[in-house]
C-alpha cells in the first residue's frame, strides 16, 4: 500500500464538487433502489449521459455512488411493502416485512442501514488490502467450480425450507424449468418459447420478482378485502434495540467478509451474496424457528452481505475488467467511455483514481447512514397510507417498473401470470426463495455445467479435479445434511428429557 497514493486519493475525494456527488449518487441510488424492477443496474445506465463532460474521476465517483446507495435503497421497499426493488434485496423482506407488519419497521430500517454500514465498510478495507491476491484467486474459478457454487446456494436455500423441504424443492425446481425458456446460448435452438418472439430472451427474473412479491401481495390483500381489517401495530420506535443490536452484530460481523468474497467473484453478484448471508446466520442460529417471523439478524446478515458483495464486485471490475454483477457491466461501458481501461494495468498507471475512488466508497458509506437514516422516519408514513391507495400505487409501479424493463406489453400478461402464482404460493404455503433463486443462478448454472462437461469431453471427473470444487462438494453436503442432523439431535433431546 503506498502512502502517498492514498493522501493524494484522499484528497481528490474530499474536494467539495466530489463530495457533492458522493452525496447525490448516494441519495439518487437510494431513491431508484427503492423502485421495484429499475435497480442499480438501470439507475446507472439512465444517468451515464448525466455525467457527459464531467471530469472522468468525478463521473466514476457519482455513477459508483448511485451503484451502492442502491443496495441500500433496495431493502427500503422490500421492508415496507415486501416488493424488493431488485434481486440482492429479496432477503431483506423474509423478515423486515413481518417486523413492519409487527411495528417493528423503524428497527428494521435502522438495523438494515447499519449492516449495510457494516458491510460496505468491511468491504472497502477488503478492498483496500486484498484486491491484488483476491483478483488471482477469482480467476482459479473455472465452468466447474461456477457450478459448484451456484448448486452450493441453491441447495442452502432450500435448506431453508426446514420442515417441508420437498416444497423447497419443488419451487426450485419450477424456477429451473422456467430458466429453460428462450433461445439456448451454446445451441441456438429455441426452448419452450410457444412462438412467441418476445420469449426468445426468456423471461426477465425482475418481472418474475415483481409479479410473485409486488402483484402477489396485492392480490393477496383483495382476495381478503371484505375480512375485517387486521389491526395495525403501532411503530415502535425509529432504533433498534440493545437486544435487537447483540442479536445482530455477530451476523452482520459473519456477513460482511461473506459477501465480500461473493461479491469478488465474477457473476456471483449482491443475490447470492445476500442469500447466503441469511441462510448461513439461519442455520448457526440457535432459533432458526424466528427466521422468517420478523428477526433483526435475518435482515441484518442479508444486508451486510448484500452492500459488502457491491464493493467486492468492483475488484474484478477494476483489476480484470471483468464485470461482477449486471451494474458493474454497465460500469464496464462506463468507465470504457470515459477513458478510463479497467486491468492489471490500472492500479499501476492510474493509482491516484483508484485511490480517489476507493476513498469515496468510505465517504459515500457515511453520507448513506445519514441519508438513510433521516428517511426512516419519511418512509415509515409509507405504512400509515390506506390499502385503497397504497395498493394502486404499488401495482402502477410494478407495471411501470416491469414496461421499462424491455417495453413490452407482453411483458404485463407475464406480470400478472406471475402474480397469481406468488398468490398460489402464498395460500399453498410454497416457499418463493428456492423459485427466485433459481431463476436468478439457473441460466448460468446450467451454462457452467455443459461448458464443464465440454471441457473434460463429458467426464463428471471434472467437478472434484480442484481443491475449490472438493471444498464446495463438502459445503453442499453439509447444507444438505445438517438440517436433518440438527433436528435429529433435537429430538432425540426431547425424547430423552
Amino acid at each position: 500500500m503506498d502512502y502517498g497514493y492514498f493522501i493524494d486519493g484522499l484528497m481528490n475525494a474530499i474536494t467539495p464538487l466530489n463530495l457533492l456527488f458522493v452525496f447525490l449518487g448516494g441519495l439518487l441510488g437510494t431513491i431508484v433502489g427503492m423502485l421495484p424492477g429499475l435497480g442499480p443496474a438501470t439507475g446507472v445506465a439512465v444517468l451515464i449521459p448525466v455525467t457527459f463532460g464531467m471530469e472522468p474521476i468525478s463521473a466514476m465517483i457519482l455513477l459508483i455512488a448511485i451503484y451502492y446507495g442502491a443496495m441500500y435503497g433496495g431493502s427500503r421497499s422490500s421492508i415496507l411493502l415486501n416488493t424488493p426493488g431488485d434481486a440482492s434485496a429479496i432477503a431483506a423482506s423474509f423478515d423486515g416485512y413481518p417486523m413492519a407488519k409487527n411495528g417493528q419497521a423503524g428497527q428494521a430500517l435502522a438495523i438494515a442501514t447499519i449492516a449495510s454500514l457494516v458491510g460496505g465498510t468491511v468491504a472497502v478495507v477488503g478492498f483496500t488490502f486484498l484486491a491484488g491476491p483476491l483478483a488471482d484467486f477469482a480467476i482459479r474459478f473455472g465452468p466447474a467450480e461456477y457450478f459448484l457454487l451456484m448448486l452450493f446456494t441453491l441447495s442452502a436455500i432450500v435448506s431453508l425450507s426446514r420442515g417441508d423441504m420437498l416444497k423447497g424443492f419443488i419451487s426450485m425446481l419450477f424456477g429451473l424449468v422456467l430458466i429453460t425458456i428462450g433461445v439456448d446460448a451454446q445451441s441456438s435452438v429455441y426452448r419452450f418459447t410457444m412462438g412467441l418472439p418476445q420469449l426468445t430472451e426468456g423471461i426477465d427474473f425482475l418481472i418474475v420478482i415483481i409479479g410473485i412479491y409486488a402483484v402477489g401481495e396485492v392480490l393477496y390483500n383483495f382476495i381478503a378485502i371484505n375480512r375485517p381489517p387486521e389491526k395495525k401495530n403501532k411503530v415502535e420506535s425509529l432504533w433498534f434495540t440493545k437486544e435487537q443490536w447483540k442479536a445482530s452484530r455477530m451476523p452482520i460481523i459473519r456477513s460482511a467478509p461473506l459477501g465480500f468474497l461473493i461479491g469478488v467473484l465474477p457473476g456471483a453478484g449482491g443475490s447470492i451474496a445476500s442469500m447466503l448471508g441469511y441462510t448461513t446466520e439461519r442455520q448457526l442460529s440457535k432459533t432458526p424457528e424466528r427466521f422468517g417471523q420478523g428477526t433483526a439478524e435475518g435482515v441484518a446478515a442479508p444486508e451486510s452481505a448484500n452492500n459488502s458483495a457491491s464493493v467486492g464486485a468492483l475488484i474484478p471490475l477494476l483489476s480484470m475488467g471483468i464485470p461482477g454483477s449486471g451494474t458493474t457491466a454497465v460500469l464496464l461501458g462506463a468507465l470504457v467511455m470515459l477513458g478510463i481501461q479497467p486491468g492489471p494495468l490500472l492500479f499501476e498507471s492510474e493509482p491516484t483514481t483508484i485511490w480517489t475512488l476507493i476513498n469515496s466508497m468510505f465517504i459515500g458509506n457515511l453520507f448513506l447512514v445519514v441519508i438513510n437514516i433521516l428517511l426512516v422516519g419519511l418512509l415509515i408514513k409509507v405504512l400509515d397510507t390506506p390499502s385503497h391507495i397504497l395498493y394502486p400505487l404499488i401495482l402502477m409501479l410494478g407495471f411501470v417498473g416491469a414496461y421499462t424493463l424491455s417495453y413490452s406489453t407482453i411483458d404485463f400478461y407475464i406480470l400478472l401470470a406471475f402474480g397469481v402464482l406468488g398468490l398460489a404460493f402464498k395460500l399453498l404455503r410454497f416457499p418463493i426463495a428456492p423459485l427466485i433463486l433459481a431463476l436468478i443462478v439457473g441460466h448460468d448454472m446450467e451454462q457452467n455445467f455443459r461448458k464443464s462437461l465440454i471441457v473434460s469431453d463429458g467426464s463428471p471427473s471434472v467437478f472434484f479435479s480442484s481443491p475449490i470444487s472438493i471444498v464446495l462438494i463438502i459445503m453442499i453436503i453439509l447444507s444438505i445434511s445438517v438440517p436433518f442432523i440438527l433436528t435429529a439431535v433435537k429430538n432425540n433431546k426431547a425424547k430423552q428429557a
